[in-house]
């Protein structure tokens, strides 16, 4: 799995778009290992619209599980833990009413996507478009 984590690091252009709040999202993110090579970090600056969202993710791997683990913070006080998985090149990351499932092209320079956020009963609604382009 952490061979896996490799296609992250780097420094991506971010760009994206939240159709429901008609906003743009732009700005860059980071993917580095953690000194000692057990926890990719990840970190976030991008605009909403006109508001500024930073974030702070480390990643583990789960080798004998197949998943990785994620545990961010961010600059509006949230914590969120996620669950990842990737299978045949799909990324899937599961959290708290949040799912994100995209891929990586075939250059691996382009992981693009979509965000989904599930409703008080359960269902997943389209929420949001990335695309991360490595720089």
């Amino acid at each position: 799995m952490y061979e896996l984590l490799n296609a992250f690091t780097g420094q991506w252009k971010t760009s994206g778009r939240i159709p429901a709040a008609d906003m743009d999202i732009s700005g860059t993110d980071v993917y580095e290992w953690f000194p000692g090579g057990h926890f990719l970090q990840h970190t976030v600056d991008v605009r909403m619209g006109t508001e500024r969202h930073q974030t702070l993710e480390m990643i583990r791997a789960d080798e004998a599980g197949g998943s990785i683990h994620m545990h961010a913070f961010d600059s509006q006080g949230q914590y969120t833990e996620m669950t990842g998985t990737c299978e045949n090149g799909k990324w899937i990351f599961r959290g708290n009413r949040l799912r994100f499932t995209g891929s990586f092209s075939e250059s691996g320079r382009v992981l693009s996507g979509i965000w989904e956020q599930a409703d008080e009963n359960g269902y997943y609604n389209h929420f949001m478009d990335i695309r991360l382009e490595k720089m």
